[in-house]
This record gives structure tokens, C-alpha cells and sequence, in this order.
């Protein structure tokens, strides 16, 4: 609203004001006309209600209504005004009319303008807050948005012109082919030799002209059939000539001189030859040319399309091209080890030949980079190397089993690749071989590259050599003969041009393999060295036709692949081939044809019959496979009807998810079962110390003073050197003891027996990699050094409990001690007649001499621990006067045991009176005979047992248990790395039917998919 005066007005009193003047016009609501007056009042009311309105008899007037009446007479006093109202009344009518209908028009629109604009800020707030659905859009879409600018993007497309200038200039071209079919129709008019050709030749012309008369194709096709047709001319005319007999020499006078004529028409003839024929290279070189030109103008413009393809390779699934489907299912069928007779039949190039022939060179030139390692006359080749070619934007080479791409455009990665082509070679080896069988796979793709996959082998060899394995040779031939019968794979059969075809022995081989040629093309490299070195040209010519060797083949090529040096580039190895064969009087001469020479003639034919023999024999193969997984399936559902197909992986991930259940299951095991274990372990495996070297020899002493010191003298020796070792060999005993046990407590419960071996070697592996914290050994000598000083026994319970473990270890060792005494004197009376067993006459002597030795104990209750020697000699004699003959050695050895038995009954029978010993125990024995020094032994001895239980049982708990578990894990990891290990752990029929299983889908999968892409492509 704008205020006008000090009145407010409303929007159509504020539109008379015009709004574009630079000046703000105030009017008095007074002076505008009173048709305003009366919308201003109609629709807007009187903001100041005290003020009385300026025409109390106003009517309210709308555009609609009648105009106003006019106003009464005034007084007569106004005079002039008067009249000039009277005479300005129609103007005022007028105006009046006018702005009816202007008004009528604006209020129209002002209200229709506020009504769109209510409606759509309606329609506005119903919409939904789309922010909230930006989740929808990737966040790359956004981040694309943001980082191209498409303006730019645009403007750097090349324009419609600049793609048409890379186009080949297609009517040049034409104009070319027919200069140049005319001047060779003009040359075969004018020549009379040409024009004797017969009629069913002109007629084949004339259809093939018909045929092939449309289109660039066209043109080139009857180019060179003109060609050939010229050189079968040129031999006819040199055989005519050749042929001509000579005129009859008359005896009696000497042969006259020919004629002038004859002789100017024998030099025309031969002129014409040489000129038919240089006219001949010529064209070929011109052809030869013009293919080139066109060739690199289409590689050039194929790069760009597949550049321009390649731009959203990472917004879009890849699709796989028809070589790469092809590709992964021979790399399954690489690894795949097949049964029922279901061989590997799908078609491949083998390349063969003998050692240093230039089998890699030529696989080199194909794939159009040096990607092979290379050595002067060294065996290089050491295992298969499956090359896929295809055509991309860029080339580049990678790794069937790494996502590394190597730039072919760089030397660095060419080094970087052959490198990595030779470590492979030298891994794939075993210790003792000089070559293996597992094949290295390789994918090669570049712009203008043939399809295909070829299988580079090692060398055919005649002699082994030093450093070579002694099966070596047959080692090759039985690769070379494994990959070669397959009957659809094509054998391309490389021979070196520059050495003598006798000396070839790839040749035999190949022939054995293929007898009737119809998947070999033959390869004659080196022939630049052939020609110099050769005397006879027409040697090669011989080879090329197949007419030396004793082999067939579809197709004979010589190609040249260099100079013999590793430093030349695929580019200048071309250029050096073309050079050659242009001046090679092998072509010129007509020894060789234009199509047989070339790496790149021989690419195009190998590509061209590896594609036929793929298209003949993949559905053939994906029906072998087909029947071969419905004989799998079968055999499984009839023996394996309630599991599941899973392969050694699988089942390899679930024997591991099992054993570390059970390895959890350690921690599980409660403080005092482990307490227990330990105490009762170490106190088997030191008590024959204890009891044999301490307590026996100070129980041997006089009074308690010297006991106490010779126990306290030993126990420390023992705590220093021996205890420690034994309670860590305890505590890792029990630790295998207690994990073995889980591992067999879990076996019982339904657990497959397929696991078992897996199991076991698990186990034993984590055992032997487990060592004992070394930190904890120093520690426990000090836990057990200050719990065997410690003497004083505080209560009662505990004095009865070292009664009772005394007591127990006495009858425990007196037990074992009268079995030995038993044993040595042989079965008692009783025995003798309720068994009816006898004494042997070792036992009789020794029975003999326990009964004189118990005699002497029971004179000398008191006798010490050895017997003297004049008491040996007493025993003896007294033996010898009833008749028994016994040796010294045996009298010492029965006295051994005779008074270890002797000795426990003594320290029982004191064991038994020092029960009630406790009070004099507590007045340090004062005033007392009795005195049980060795009651506080085995209390010594018991307590450092509960106590080093206790602390391995922590150390368990809160160190080892964890640490096992840990290895566990590494061992599983590493099994599960290591093929060879789980097919050595994990075997059966069952696991081996559910590998073939997988495998045979996947290849059937896998060929289906080719197939489907194959007929698409046709």
C-alpha cells in the first residue's frame, strides 16, 4: 500500500501514481476524481472514524453503477466558474466513460493476478521437500556434476568436419583402382601374349567383374586376381620361350648367324618379360601400399571408437568380450583334472618348435610387442604360456590372477613384464626340473590385434645339456605331445629357415601328431638368413610348397622377425619384413606369393582358422560336459543323497570354523579343574625326585639339625636347575592333553570323519609352532624358591593335610616298591600251587638272597641305606653253604630294594605317631623325643605344589590359552593358502566328486555363455 497525503490508498489508486517518475507525487485524497473517491471508499473504510466524511450525501458508487447525478446550481456569487462547468460537463461525461471501461479492465486485472499468485503459492506448499530424496542419486552423479564441466566438455568434441577429414577419401580411392584397372586392361590388350588366354578364363572374369564390380571390396578382389592372372601370363611366355626349338645345323658347313629380325624379336620378347614383370612388382607394391594406408586409417578410427566406448567403463557392468568368455574356460579347464573321460577338446593355437627357432618371436610380432623374456641360445621357454589376444583401446598385458595392467607403450613395463613372466617361469619349476607343466596365463589387448589364444611351449631339444634335468627332453616332448593331440587344437608349427631341414625335429613330431595336415600351418622363420646362406633358393620354395618335409599342413608362411637383436622394436622389425620381401628375390621371382608372407598375413590366417575351428567344435564340447555333469549328479544323489555338494574349500572353511569352536572352548575350563590337572601332573613327575634324592638321603642323618640342612641344600639345587623346566613341561603337556581332549569330546558329536586328518595335523602344527613365554620360567623359580622356604605350618588342618599327602605318597611308593620285589623273587607258595606257576632260577637266587638279606635287617633294624663290602662277602658265603652261587652286583641290588621297602615301613609307622605331633611341632620339639622334620617336608612340598599350580594356571588362563589360539589361526590361514596341503588333508571319493562337480558346472556355464555370445556375434 503507498501512502498518499495522510491517507492510506489502496492498489488501484496506487496504480494511477505512476511509479517510473523520479519524483513522489503527494495528492490530497480531495482532488481525485470521484469515481476513485468512490472505489477508494468502497472498498477500503475510513481509517479515522472521529473525522467526519468530506460529502456527508456521497453516494457509494461501483464501475458497474450509473455515474454520479450532477451536483445542484451553485449560488450565483461564483459567476465565470459557473459558466465554465457548464461548458466543460461533456468532456467530463467523456472522461467518465473512458475510465469505466479502463477501470473495469485494470480491477480485472489486479484480481486475477492476486488469484494465479494465491493459487500457485497453494500448489508450491503442497509439494513435497525433495531434499530429503537426495539419497536417491549416487554420490559420484553429484561429484560428476561438480568436477566436468559439460560446456567444456562439449566445446572439446571434435566437430563433424574434423572426423570427416580422418575418414579415407573414398573417391580418391576409386579413381585410384580404375587408373589402375585400366592401365592394366590397356597393358593386356597391347601385349600379344596376354591376349592368348582361353575362353573359360575370360569367363570366369567376366562373372567375377559382375560380382565384385560394387564397392572398394570389389576393386581389390579384381586387382588381384588380375595380378595372378599376370603371373601365370609372364610363366607362359617363359615357357614358350624357353621351349622354341632351334633351326637344324648342316654338317659340312658351320651354323650360319641368325637373322637381324629373329634376333631383334627374341630381344623384344625378353624386354617385354622384364618389363611385364617389373610393371608387375610395381603394382603389387602399389597395392601392397594402398591396403597399408587403408589398414592404419581404419586402426586409427577403430582406436577412437573404442576410446569413446571406453568412457563409462566405470559407471557400467563391463561386458566381457568374446575372447575373454572363451579365455576363462580354458583357464578352468587348465586346473581341472578330469575323470570319466571328459578331456579338454576345445580348439587352441599350439605353437611348436624346435629350440631358438623363433617360436617367441613370432608370438611377438603377433601380439605386437616383446613381451617374452629372451636369452642367446638359452633355453627361455620353461612352461606353457597361454596368451589371449583381443582388440581394445589401449595395449596392455595383465595377469590371470593379478589386477596389474602393464603399459606395452613403455619400456619399463615391458621390463617390469618380462620379468615378471620370468620369476613365474622359475617359481612354476620344481627343485630337481629344468621345465614344468602348469601353464602361466596372459591376456594381451591392444588396437588392430587378432582374436585368439595361443599356447607358447617350451623348445623341442635334441640333447640334454649340463645343468639340465636328465628327463628334460622327454619331459617336452610329453607337453608338447599332451597339448597337440588334442584333435581341434591347431598346431602352428615353427621352423628356423636358416638352418638345415634335416637337422629339424619339431617336424616328426608334428607329423605323428597330425599326419594328414589338416590343423598344422607351417612357419619358416628367418628366411632374410635363409636366402644369404642358401645356394639354391629354390630350396625354400620347396619347403613353402610342402614339398620337402615330410608333413602336411593347411597353410605355408616365411616370415622374418628381426635381426637378431633384443634391443629392436616391434615397429622396426615390421619395416625390416617389408623391406626384405620388397627386394627379396623370392617374390620377385615368383618363388613365394604376396599372401605367404608376413607376420601379419600369417596373424590374419591363424585368427581366421582358429574362429572356424572354435565355431565347429564348442557345442560338440559343451555337450561332453553336459553328459559329464549329469553322470556327477547322478552318482552323487545315489551315495551322498542327505548332503550338501561342497568342494574342499568348503569344506576346508567348515572344519576351520569347528576347530575354533573347540579352541574357545579352553577358555572355558574352570580355574579348579585346571589347579587340579597341574597339581597332579607335576607332583607325577617330580615325585621320584623328591622322594629319592632329598628325603631319602636326609632321612639317612643323625639328628634333625643336619635333616633340615641337607633338605634345605637340596631343595635349593632343585628349585635352581630342575623345577622350573619340569612344571613348564607340565603346564604345556596338559595345555595339548586338555586341547586334544575338546578336539575328541567334539569329534563324538555327529562330527564328520572327513575332518579328521585335517584335524590331527592342525593340532600337531600348533603344538610345534607354541613356545612357552620364556619370561615366565625366571618368574616361577622365584614363586617356587620362596614357597619351599617357608616352614611354618599355622593350624592343625594343614598339619593333617601334609600327614595325609606323606602318607599317601609312602603307601604309594612301598606299593610299587614290594610289586618290584615281587617280580624279582618270582610267585609265593600260594601261587605256586593255586596257579600252578614255578620260580625261574634267577628268581630262585634272588629269593635266596631277599630271605639272608631280611635276616641281617632284622639283626640291624637301624642298618644304613649301603651294605659294606664285608657284609657282601658275609651274604655271599652263606649262600654258597646252601648251595646258591650269586654275584656281588645282584646282593647290592636286592639290597636296594629290600631296604627301600624296609624304609617306607619305618617312615609310615612314624607317620602314624606324628599325627599327634602338631603341639610339639609348635614348641619347635623341645623337651620331646619325637620329632617329624619330615612331616614339614611334605608340607614344603605340597604347598609349592598348590602354588606353582596356581600360578601356570593363570599363566594358561590369561597367556597360553590365547597365544594357542592364535597359532590355531595362523596354521589354519596358512593350510588354507596352501592347495596342495588341503588336498592332501581333505580327501575321499565324496570330496573329490563334489570338486568335479563345481568345476564341470562351471565350465558347462562358461561354454554356454561363449556359445550364446557367438551366435550373437554371427
Amino acid at each position: 500500500m503507498l501512502r498518499v497525503g495522510s491517507k492510506t490508498a489502496c492498489m488501484a489508486c496506487r496504480n494511477l501514481v505512476s511509479t517510473n517518475m523520479g519524483v513522489r507525487f503527494r495528492f490530497p485524497l480531495q482532488k481525485l476524481h470521484p469515481l476513485s473517491r468512490a472505489i477508494h471508499h468502497r472498498y477500503s473504510g475510513n481509517t479515522n472514524p472521529q473525522r467526519p466524511p468530506h460529502r456527508t450525501a456521497a453516494r457509494y458508487f461501483t464501475s458497474l453503477s450509473r455515474l454520479p447525478m450532477r451536483p445542484s446550481k451553485p449560488p450565483s456569487g461564483s459567476g465565470g466558474r459557473t459558466y465554465q462547468q457548464k461548458r466543460n460537463f461533456w468532456v467530463a461525461r467523456l472522461a467518465a466513460r473512458l475510465l469505466k471501461l479502463r477501470y473495469i479492465l485494470l480491477g480485472s486485472a489486479v484480481g486475477g493476478g492476486y488469484t494465479a499468485k494465491k493459487t500457485y503459492d497453494e500448489w508450491k506448499d503442497m509439494l513435497p521437500d525433495f531434499s530429503e530424496y537426495n539419497w536417491v542419486i549416487p554420490d559420484f552423479v553429484w561429484e560428476l556434476s561438480e568436477q566436468i564441466d559439460l560446456d567444456k566438455l562439449a566445446k572439446a568434441l571434435p566437430e563433424m568436419e574434423e572426423i570427416a577429414k580422418l575418414l579415407p577419401d573414398l573417391d580418391k580411392i576409386g579413381e585410384n583402382f580404375t587408373f589402375l584397372k585400366s592401365l592394366l586392361s590397356s597393358e593386356t590388350s597391347s601385349d600379344p601374349a596376354l591376349k592368348a588366354t582361353d575362353s573359360s578364363t575370360a569367363a570366369t572374369h567376366d562373372a567375377s567383374d559382375k560380382q565384385y564390380k560394387k564397392g572398394l571390396l570389389g576393386e581389390l578382389i579384381l586387382i588381384q586376381q588380375q595380378i595372378q592372372r599376370h603371373e601365370e601370363e609372364v610363366r607362359r611366355t617363359a615357357a614358350a620361350n624357353s621351349a622354341r626349338p632351334l633351326p637344324p645345323e648342316p654338317a659340312p658347313s658351320p651354323p650360319p648367324n641368325p637373322s637381324p629380325p629373329q634376333q631383334k624379336r627374341k630381344s623384344s620378347d625378353k624386354e617385354k618379360v622384364d618389363q611385364l614383370q617389373e610393371e608387375l612388382l610395381r603394382t603389387q607394391l602399389k597395392y601392397q601400399r594402398m591396403l597399408e594406408r587403408l589398414e592404419k586409417e581404419n586402426k586409427e578410427l577403430r582406436k577412437v571408437v573404442l576410446q569413446k566406448d571406453d568412457k563409462g567403463i566405470h559407471q557400467r557392468k563391463v561386458k566381457k568380450s568374446l575372447i575373454d568368455l572363451y579365455s576363462e574356460v580354458l583357464d578352468i579347464l587348465s586346473d581341472y583334472d578330469a575323470n570319466y573321460n571328459t578331456q579338454d577338446h576345445l580348439p587352441r593355437v599350439v605353437v611348436v618348435g624346435d629350440q631358438s627357432a623363433g617360436k617367441t618371436s613370432v608370438l611377438e610380432m603377433i601380439a605386437q610387442a616383446r613381451i617374452f623374456p629372451r636369452g642367446s641360445g638359452e633355453m627361455m621357454t620353461r612352461s606353457p604360456v597361454k596368451v589371449t589376444l583381443s582388440e581394445g583401446p589401449h595395449h596392455v598385458a595383465m595377469f590371470k590372477d593379478s589386477g596389474r595392467e602393464f603399459d606395452l607403450n613403455k619400456e619399463e613395463d615391458l621390463a617390469a613384464l618380462r620379468h615378471e613372466i620370468e620369476l613365474r617361469m622359475r617359481k612354476s619349476v620344481k627343485e630337481g626340473q629344468t621345465v614344468s607343466s602348469e601353464t602361466i596365463s596372459l591376456s594381451v589387448k591392444g588396437p588392430g590385434i587378432q582374436r585368439m589364444v595361443l599356447v607358447d611351449l617350451p623348445g623341442v631339444i635334441s640333447t640334454v645339456t649340463t645343468g639340465m634335468a636328465s628327463d628334460t627332453k622327454e619331459t617336452i616332448f610329453s607337453i608338447s605331445k599332451a597339448y597337440m593331440q588334442n584333435p581341434n587344437a591347431i598346431i602352428l608349427c615353427i621352423q628356423d629357415g636358416s638352418v638345415d631341414a634335416e637337422r629339424s625335429i619339431v617336424t616328426d613330431l608334428v607329423s605323428q601328431m597330425d599326419p594328414q595336415g589338416k590343423r598344422t600351418i607351417f612357419v619358416l622363420t628367418k628366411v632374410d638368413l635363409a636366402e644369404k646362406n642358401l645356394a639354391s633358393p629354390s630350396r625354400i620354395q620347396q619347403i613353402v610348397e610342402g614339398k620337402l618335409f615330410p608333413m602336411k599342413a593347411l597353410g605355408y608362411f616365411a616370415v622374418v622377425t628381426g635381426k637378431g637383436s633384443t634391443g629392436e622394436s616391434i615397429e622396426s622389425i615390421k619395416d625390416y619384413e617389408e623391406d626384405f620381401f620388397q627386394n627379396s628375390r623370392l617374390l620377385r621371382d615368383g618363388m613365394l606369393k604376396a599372401h605367404q608372407v608376413t607376420t601379419k598375413n600369417l596373424s590374419l590366417a591363424v585368427s581366421d582358422c582358429f574362429w572356424k575351428m572354435v565355431r565347429e567344435s564348442v557345442e560338440q564340447q559343451a555337450d561332453v560336459f553336459k553328459a559329464s555333469r549329469f553322470n556327477l549328479e547322478t552318482e552323487w544323489k545315489n551315495n551322498y543323497p542327505r548332503l550338501r555338494e561342497l568342494d574342499r574349500n568348503e569344506l576346508f572353511e567348515k572344519a576351520k570354523n569347528e576347530i575354533l569352536d573347540e579352541v574357545i572352548s579352553l577358555s572355558q575350563v574352570t580355574p579348579q579343574h585346571w589347579e587340579a590337572i597341574l597339581q597332579k601332573k607335576l607332583w607325577e613327575r617330580v615325585s621320584t625326585h623328591v622322594i629319592e634324592n632329598i628325603y631319602l638321603p636326609a632321612a639317612q642323618t643323625m639328628d634333625s639339625g643336619t635333616f633340615n640342612t641337607t633338605v634345605d641344600i637340596k631343595l635349593k639345587q632343585w628349585t635352581d636347575k630342575q623345577l622350573p623346566h619340569k612344571a613348564l613341561e607340565v603346564a604345556w603337556e596338559t595345555l595339548q592333553e586338555e586341547f586334544a581332549r575338546f578336539m575328541a569330546e567334539y569329534r563324538g558329536k555327529d562330527q564328520d570323519d572327513i575332518f579328521d586328518k585335517l584335524k590331527e595335523a592342525v593340532k600337531d602344527e600348533s603344538i610345534k609352532r607354541h613356545k612357552w613365554n620364556e619370561r615366565a620360567m625366571d618368574s616361577l623359580r622365584v614363586i617356587q624358591h620362596n614357597a619351599l622356604e617357608d616352614r611354618s605350618i599355622t593350624d592343625k588342618p594343614q598339619w593333617d593335610a601334609a600327614i595325609q599327602f606323606m602318607e599317601e605318597t609312602l603307601q604309594s611308593r612301598l606299593k610299587d616298591t614290594d610289586s618290584v620285589v615281587r617280580d624279582m623273587v618270582g610267585p609265593d607258595w600260594k601261587q605256586r600251587w593255586l596257579n600252578w606257576q614255578n620260580r625261574t632260577p634267577d628268581q630262585h637266587i634272588r629269593n635266596e638272597t631277599k630271605n639272608e638279606l631280611e635276616r641281617l635287617l632284622k639283626l640291624h633294624d637301624d642298618h644304613t641305606a649301603y651294605l659294606a663290602n664285608d657284609e657282601v662277602t658275609t651274604v655271599r658265603k652263606n649262600l654258597e653253604g646252601r648251595g646258591v652261587e650269586v654275584d656281588p652286583v645282584l646282593i647290592k641290588d636286592t639290597w636296594h630294594q629290600l631296604y627301600r621297602r624296609h624304609f617306607l615301613q619305618k617312615a609310615l609307622a612314624h607317620c602314624n605317631l606324628c599325627k599327634r605331633g602338631f603341639y610339639y611341632y609348635q614348641r619347635h620339639f623341645v623337651d620331646s623325643e619325637l620329632e617329624c622334620n619330615d612331616v614339614v617336608l611334605f608340607w614344603r612340598i605340597q604347598r609349592m605344589l598348590v602354588i606353582t599350580a596356581n600360578t601356570l594356571r593363570q599363566q594358561l588362563t590369561n597367556t597360553e590359552v590365547r597365544r594357542l589360539e592364535k597359532n590355531v589361526k595362523e596354521v589354519l590361514d596358512d593350510f588354507g593358502e596352501d592347495m596342495e596341503k588341503k588336498t592332501q588333508l581333505i580327501t575321499g571319493r565324496r570330496v573329490q566328486l563334489a570338486e568335479d562337480l563345481k568345476k564341470v558346472r562351471e565350465i558347462q556355464e562358461k561354454l554356454e555363455a561363449f556359445i550364446e555370445a557367438l551366435h550373437k556375434e554371427k
